[in-house]
Order: structure tokens, then sequence, then C-alpha cells
């Protein structure tokens, strides 16, 4: 599985994803940095950063790591005596690396941006909070490579952008929509940063504030992933036969 991992990353050279890494944060925290600074500097880059900056970026990277392959009509992969399952996966978890990198380097960034500006988030809720990001983005990863293998990058980013917003939308609805991926990551951002996806403070008395739901949502999550891993695992695989 490791080589099939670097062998995506090679790929990945001469494309906009090893420069989509750091250029989104980066260009997340300068922005926030331009347009509120001061106090509102940590909670507006949270804002800005799970509800439209890193869904775009994740997006466009699963789109373009998928795009060399796409290009040949998979040519090169069915080429392989690799069962197509197996690069299937290489590819999500490449790209969950990546995930994980540009979280980590945004997490750099708006700690010490707190230094700068002012702390209004707690580091150890920071990191909390940025872990909970990646674990409720990771099933994001095979719906994006599926949404570019069918529709193409522009339709991919585009639904995937409007999930997110719908679930920025109807985070605190409740019933069927605690169910529905999109919604967990700014539900579990209340409790956690203490702040509401439009930004602002989490009230003291909401309920909102409970940590309860913090396990069960993570969890439903990572079920998500794996389980859209395993049937776009097994509708790539189908691509053998074509």
């Amino acid at each position: 599985m490791l080589c099939h991992i670097r062998a995506e990353r090679l790929k990945w050279r001469g494309t906009a994803i090893p420069k989509l890494v750091w250029l989104a944060p980066v260009f997340t925290l300068l922005l926030c940095a331009i347009l509120t600074g001061g106090a509102l500097f940590q909670m507006g880059a949270y804002n800005w950063w799970y509800t439209m900056l890193l869904p775009g970026a994740l997006t466009l990277t699963c789109s373009l790591a998928l795009h060399k392959d796409a290009k040949m009509k998979y040519h090169g992969l069915l080429a392989l005596p690799v069962d197509l399952k197996t690069l299937w996966t290489g590819k999500i978890i490449a790209c969950a690396e990546w995930l994980l990198v540009t979280i980590l380097l945004f997490l750099v960034g708006i700690t010490f941006g707190g230094i700068l500006f002012g702390q209004t988030i707690p580091p150890l809720n920071s990191m909390a909070g940025s872990f909970l990001i990646f674990v409720t983005f990771l099933w994001q990863i095979p719906l994006c490579l599926f949404l570019a293998a069918r529709l193409g990058l522009f339709a991919a980013v585009l639904l995937n952008i409007f999930g997110n917003v719908m679930g920025v939308v109807a985070f605190d609805t409740g019933g069927l929509w605690d169910f529905v991926p999109y919604t967990i990551t700014a539900r579990l951002m209340c409790p956690v940063l203490s702040i509401l996806p439009n930004g602002l403070s989490v009230p003291v008395d909401s309920p909102l504030r409970s940590t309860e739901m913090i396990l069960p949502d993570a969890l439903i999550s990572l079920a998500w992933f794996g389980l859209l891993s395993l049937l776009t695992a097994l509708w790539f695989r189908k691509q053998e036969a074509k």
C-alpha cells in the first residue's frame, strides 16, 4: 500500500496540490487577519476555514488527484496487475494525508496568530478542534473522488461546497439532520471551540455547548468514511470490466 501512496504523490507533481496544502491555510489566516484581526481573529479564521475554504481546497485536491488518470481514461491503472480497490484506497489515503498536513499547518498558523492578535481559543481546544475537523472531513474524500470521476472537477466542487453550506445552515436542526455528515463539523465546533458557524460565540447557557455528542458524532463521521470508501472502491473496481 505504501508504494501506491507514494505513486499517488508522484502524480501530484506539476499540479496545484502541493501548493494548495499551504496556500489554503495561509490564505485563510491572511484573509481573517485583514478582515477581522484583533480579538476576532481566531474565531473568524476557524469560521472561514471549516465552512468554506477547507471544503473547497479539499474538493479541488481530490479532483486534481484523479485528473491525470481520468484524462487517460484510467488505462494506466487498468494495465497494472493490482486490484483497483487497492489503487482507489491508495488515492483516499494520500488525500487524507494531504488533509492532515494542511490542517496541522492551519493549527500552527492560528496558534501564532493568537499570540500576535490575542488568544481567544485555548491551545488545547484549538488542537481538539483541528483533530475533530480532520476526523469529520475524512468522509468527504471518497465522496469528492467519486464526484470528480463521474461529474468532473467543477461539478464536484460546486456540489460539495453546496453540501457544506447546507450543513452549516441546518447543523442544529436535529432529527435526521444529526446523521447527515455535513452538519457534524459545525455542531462539534460549538462545544470544543465555543463558536457558532457564523463566527460568533456560543451563548453560555446554550445546549450547543454540551459535550455529550462529541464521541457519537465523531464515530458517525468515521462510519460514513468507511462506508463511502468501501462503496466507491467497489464502484471503481467495476471500471476494470468496462
